[in-house]
């Protein structure tokens, strides 16, 4: 993915600050990384750091009478800015990373590292095997959801997100590369010639209104978007399946039963 400024310039929180953060955690973190807006490149003056990562349960917590805590949740407050941290464990991110869920893929890979490891570095590497054509419908139906949102709240966030999503979909069609930062695939795909200055509009503030949007240009083009996405899928190299499964099985047992 290409990698955005590794300061979150909107919150005036440089990437590294944010590790002591992280302390504390129950168990080891595999890593950590900023997800959302951030990593998207449209955050606002007043958006909140969404961090996203993987924790490691001990062996015993998954296999005794006590549901383990597979997700977790925290959200606390720096020098005014909301920041969250979701991690799951790492077989249920794992998991996730076997189905065509984009979403958690851009986690992983995202170049706003605050916390990393050697099974981060692992999991990175075996990325490229679950890359699969199906991302495409992940990214659709992604775009879809906040597209209809969008038609509710006449918001730029939305608008956006459903841009991002389409573009981010054909790149991946098209190259085999996840990249996730929408400035940079402006001139990766060939955008519409607004969108800058919708990103630029965002920036202001985290719920504005696309009220410098052409609603009918803007729905010709993610019409357009979404026929150039089912185009750049059937063209697609990429496999129909995952081919990283039994790396990504023995990665985990590896992790779980390490002393």
């Amino acid at each position: 993915m290409s990698t955005p400024p590794l300061t979150l310039a909107r919150a005036g929180l440089p990437v590294a600050d944010l590790r002591p953060d992280l302390a504390g955690a129950p168990d080891p973190l595999a890593f950590a990384t900023v997800s959302g807006a951030h990593l998207y490149g449209f955050p606002s003056r007043d958006s909140d750091v969404d961090l996203r990562g993987v924790h490691v349960l001990p062996a015993e917590e998954l296999v005794g009478l006590r549901e383990p805590e597979e997700t977790r949740t925290r959200m606390w407050e720096r020098d005014g800015v909301e920041l969250d941290l979701v991690t799951h464990d790492l077989r249920k991110f794992v998991r996730l990373m076997l189905r065509p869920n984009g979403y958690v893929l851009e986690q992983l890979l995202s170049p706003l590292v605050v916390h990393t490891s050697a099974l981060h570095t692992e999991l990175t590497a075996l990325a490229p095997g679950v890359l699969t054509r199906n991302h495409a419908h992940h990214y659709r139906g992604f775009a879809g959801t906040q597209w209809r949102l969008y038609g509710k709240t006449g918001e730029l966030k939305p608008l956006l997100y459903t841009f991002r999503a389409l573009l981010t979909g054909i790149h991946l069609m098209r190259s085999g590369e996840l990249r996730a930062h929408l400035p940079t695939l402006l001139d990766e795909v060939g955008a519409p010639a607004y969108l800058p200055g919708l990103i630029a509009a965002k920036a202001e503030a985290e719920h504005a209104a696309a009220t410098e949007a052409d609603r009918e240009a803007v729905v010709r083009d993610i019409e357009e978007l979404h026929r150039v996405l089912d185009e750049a899928r059937d063209r697609s190299r990429l496999p129909e399946a995952p081919t990283a499964f039994e790396d990504l099985h023995d990665l985990v047992v590896r992790a779980r039963l390490a002393p």
